[in-house]
């Protein structure tokens, strides 16, 4: 079994969410980051780590990433709340 993650980014200001997903978690933070990859986290500077969950499997991940992106913008950001209430940059603590 492979360890997946989805994850959330937002930019500093919290006014954009990014749904991701990755089976490493510490790298694709990085890339977000430091804007190694042209695209839509680059180009809304959406570089802090507000949420992440881990799964087994990279099905689950998948299906919980689509979940999450056809979410509503309230829902993510209860779940963000939930696990995260100040919306800390959770990279922080790599």
């Amino acid at each position: 079994m492979k360890t997946m993650y989805v994850y959330i980014m937002t930019n500093i200001n919290n006014t954009t969410l990014y749904v991701g997903v990755t089976n490493d978690l510490y790298r694709r933070v990085y890339e977000h980051k430091n804007d190694l990859f042209e695209g839509f986290t680059a180009k809304y500077s959406l570089h802090k780590l507000v949420y992440f969950e881990t799964f087994e499997d990279e099905l689950s991940a998948i299906a919980c990433e689509k979940y999450l992106k056809k979410c509503f913008r309230k829902t993510k950001e209860k779940l963000i709340s939930k696990k995260n209430p100040q919306w800390n940059d959770l990279s922080d603590d790599f």
